[in-house]
């Protein structure tokens, strides 16, 4: 029986306490220690029932204990201190406000999922926790930010292992009235609504907001009334369902997250697109600067690319979103109508065309779209941005792959919502009050803590985790059904003293998360070694449909239910926040080895390095840019292999010999008393060197400053004067292109005898340029060292100037020092040039003498 209306109810709080509800609604608490602390006092029993979520909890406190809570004055005076503490945060002028005329008025942050809070489980993992992370370090740093994503009903599943190990998922229901969410509504009081057209058929969708410290986080809901049952199951899963599933969601999220920024009130300057699931939101954009503006399909297109931001997270093709044309056609006919363009040329966005690495011509692509939609695009670490520039380098196909239009931005984690509690204390008497939201910590100040200091909060984490552990297997085994009796070994699982090696992340196959299986006698012997024994903790999912991921964790969890082994080595079920930071806070090695180079960044590494967990990693992601000797170990070289099983038995027997004669022993030296100096030693080493590195507010500024600012001074530039910018640089490239093979470079002088380190040398060359200007193009001299196969190594690029021209042929002139030793050589090269063009390169054409 259905109810015939329905309608919220929210916990009924005395007056003394309403600001209660106003703490728990706004998720800072989730990163805020004395928001957890007030709660936690509030009614420990209610806190822990309702899975540390304070909405939820508030709704099972009893009325006579708010009523104890008014009457107790330690309480109410610690209520009051936390209320000034939010209030303030949310006032005060952060970093952004102290910038000289900042450009940026507000930034939409698009992404399928955000990892905030296990009270709003959104996020599936590293993505999702990344746009979380993001999110708040921007809230922390005052960026006028607003976060778009959807609201799914059962969230990502939930996972429970069979008596035989397997992975099985169930996908509860989730309620969004007893969570930090307030529905939006319109004047009138009605819920605010959009729609988006699904092959002709309307689906509306309503809006929720969450507020993420300063930044609100805009969730669309397709699960009301109005709507089909299909439309209705749109927002049902993360992740879940077929192709056309898929492509209906990320409609509603791109589409659909344009019309409800512009429903709620907000007018963004600028555009992310945090991978390509959300790269509709170009499209949208590009339909209302046509239908409202009157702009032309390519100036409206031009327009968009200012303003929009893309960032890929793949590192391997597979792991794209590829629609099959038909599907696309059915979806976007009506849509390409509506943009005043011929539907192929719609499509033609998303298609490869000349990159074959990529997918086949007749399909769409969303990371194609991505870059083509977006002026600036960045990879999430140095590494993938060399992977980047090269499985999408056929997109610009004259560009060499260094200067491929892909930067990187790698990635960071956020500090406040990471640092566990016993390395928070030792740096709160160190550093600024505030320093973990302020994004000035001095992390190099761990070197003036004392030995002791650091190994006394080490073994406090440590022993944390041991308890967490043993509680959360005894946990999954009465889940299974076994009985108290037989959960009692659990009490003894894992030594607070032994050395502890994590492992937490997603379970696909390259991450390769049964690695350490590989020769199961030589682990036995790490596990039961008697003067140094190392345990192991893993948790992790594997996708629904990826029965190679659920075959590592059905191989992990065999190997440790040996009863002899048992207390060493445990696969912990369920993988979320909580668990990760539980993890991360206390092992005191970070395991990571998937194939090089297929990680794209690999931020759990972060998170346990600035709680002092070392990292023992392969060369992959951030840890092969930061990696120094001393902070942590390599695991193998940067070498790659053709033979991937070659690779794992080489890399395999690289890890055992690091954690058999170099990672154990130095755990185990007390040559100097009851401390392992050796060991602390690398602690410091590596808090010091990568703090500041690896934080989200670090990540953030470099966002700010390299991406979001400059797309917002060049949106300003194109829309002045009716988007005459726009339409002026639209008229440009269609000119420029259709004329680029009239351009020819016909000879250049140089000379070519021996010279001297720091010598000049003087270069003239002569070009052709056919129905372009000078005020078109810039001719560039390519210099440095030179390889073995003769091309350039490490070039420096210096531009010629003009001087003068005769008979359609140009004259150009240049000038380059000799800064190294060795064979060194030049090259001269013919570029786009113009005012409102943000790369060169981005137009994929350039001409060599």
């Amino acid at each position: 029986m259905k109810a015939l209306r329905s309608f919220a109810v929210r916990a009924a709080l005395p007056e003394e306490l309403g600001v209660l509800m106003t703490i728990a609604m706004n998720l800072r608490w989730s990163w805020d220690a004395e928001a957890v602390d007030l709660f936690r006092w509030g009614d420990p029993e209610a806190w822990e029932a309702a899975g540390h979520d304070p909405v939820k909890m508030l709704g099972l406190v009893a009325p006579e204990r708010f009523t104890e809570l008014t009457e107790d004055g330690p309480f109410m005076g610690f209520l009051a201190d936390v209320e000034e503490s939010l209030t303030s945060y949310m006032e005060e002028p952060r970093w952004f406000q102290s910038k000289d005329e900042p450009a940026l008025r507000t930034v939409a942050y698009f992404s399928p999922e955000f990892g905030v809070s296990e009270a709003l489980p959104v996020y599936s993992g590293g993505l999702g926790v990344l746009a979380g992370d993001h999110l708040k370090a921007a809230s922390d740093l005052g960026v006028p930010m607003v976060g778009v994503g959807l609201l799914y009903h059962q969230g990502y599943f939930k996972q429970r292992l069979n008596a035989d190990g397997w992975q099985l998922e169930y996908y509860p229901q989730l309620d969004p009235h007893a969570m930090p969410l307030v529905l939006q509504t319109d004047d009138d009081g009605s819920p605010l609504r959009i729609d988006v057209d699904l092959a002709g058929i309307r689906c509306a969708a309503q809006i929720w907001l969450a507020q993420v410290g300063r930044v609100p986080l805009l969730l669309l809901d397709s699960d009301i009334e109005e709507n089909d049952d299909e439309e209705r199951r749109i927002t049902d899963r993360l992740y879940g369902g077929g192709t056309e599933h898929r492509l209906r969601q990320e409609i509603l999220l791109g589409i659909g997250g344009v019309r409800a920024l512009r429903a709620a009130g907000f007018d963004p300057d600028v555009f992310h697109s945090n991978e390509g699931h959300a790269g509709f939101l170009g499209l949208e954009r590009i339909r209302q600067l046509v239908m409202e503006e009157g702009l032309d399909f390519q100036s409206a297109l031009e327009a968009v690319r200012a303003t929009t931001v893309f960032t890929t997270h793949t590192p391997v093709p597979a792991g794209i979103d590829v629609y099959e044309t038909e599907l696309m056609e059915r979806y976007f006919d009506a849509f390409a109508k509506e943009c005043d363009v011929p539907l192929d040329d719609l499509l033609a966005l998303g298609q490869s065309h000349s990159v074959p690495a990529v997918e086949l011509e007749e399909t769409f692509n969303m990371a194609l779209l991505g870059f083509r939609v977006a002026g600036r695009a960045n990879a999430v670490s140095k590494l993938h941005g060399v992977v980047s520039r090269t499985i999408f380098g056929d997109l610009w196909p004259e560009i060499p792959s260094n200067e491929v239009p892909i930067g990187a931005i790698t990635n960071g984690v956020h500090t406040a919502t990471w640092l566990g509690p016993e390395m928070s204390e030792i740096l709160n008497r160190r550093l600024s009050p505030g320093w973990a939201e302020a994004g000035n910590a001095r992390w190099e100040r761990v070197r003036e803590v004392t030995d002791a200091e650091i190994w006394r909060e080490r073994e406090r984490a440590r022993e944390r985790l041991v308890y967490f552990v043993r509680a959360r297997l005894r946990q999954q085994l009465l889940a299974r059904g076994v009985s108290e009796a037989e959960t009692a070994w659990t009490e003894e699982v894992f030594d607070p003293g032994v050395l502890t090696v994590g492992f937490a992340r997603r379970f696909a196959q390259y991450k390769r998360g049964s690695l350490l299986l590989a020769d199961p006698e030589r682990l036995r012997s790490l596990l039961l070694s008697g003067d140094r024994p190392i345990q192991f903790v893993f948790a992790g999912k594997a996708h629904p449909l990826d029965d190679g991921g659920k075959a590592m964790i059905q191989a992990l969890v065999h190997f440790a239910s040996d009863p002899e082994l048992r207390n060493r080595f445990a696969f912990l079920e369920d993988y979320d926040m909580e668990v990760a930071r539980v993890l991360c806070q206390g092992s005191d090695v970070w395991l990571n080895n998937p194939r090089r180079p297929l990680e794209a960044c690999g931020t759990s590494g972060m998170k346990a390095a600035i709680n002092g967990a070392l990292n023992c990693s392969v060369l992959d992601g951030w840890w092969d840019e930061v990696y120094d000797g001393r902070n942590g170990w390599a695991i193998g070289t940067d070498d790659v292999y053709d033979d991937d099983e070659y690779q794992d038995r080489v890399e395999a027997s690289a890890l055992y010999d690091l954690l058999e004669r170099e990672i154990a022993p130095r755990f185990y030296d007390r040559a100097e008393g009851p401390v392992p100096r050796r060991w602390v030693e690398r602690i410091k080493a590596s808090i010091a060197s990568l703090g500041s590195f690896v934080s989200a507010d670090r990540m953030v500024r470099d966002y700010v400053d390299t991406l979001y600012e400059p797309a917002a001074r060049q949106a300003t530039a194109l829309s002045w004067e009716d988007f005459k910018g726009a339409r002026d640089l639209a008229a440009w490239k269609s000119r420029l292109l259709d004329a680029w093979d009239d351009v020819q470079v016909l000879d250049v002088e140089g000379e070519q005898r021996p010279a001297e380190v720091g010598e000049e040398r003087d270069v003239v060359a002569r070009v052709r340029l056919g129905r372009l200007t000078t005020d078109d193009v810039l001719v560039q001299m390519v210099h440095g060292r030179v390889g073995a196969n003769g091309e350039l190594l490490e070039p420096a690029v210096t531009e010629m100037e003009p001087d003068g021209a005769e008979e359609g042929v140009s004259r150009y002139a240049g000038r380059f020092k000799t800064d190294k030793a060795g064979l060194y050589g030049y090259a001269v090269r013919v570029v786009p040039a113009h005012k409102d063009l943000n790369n060169p390169m981005y137009l994929g054409v350039l001409t060599w003498a």
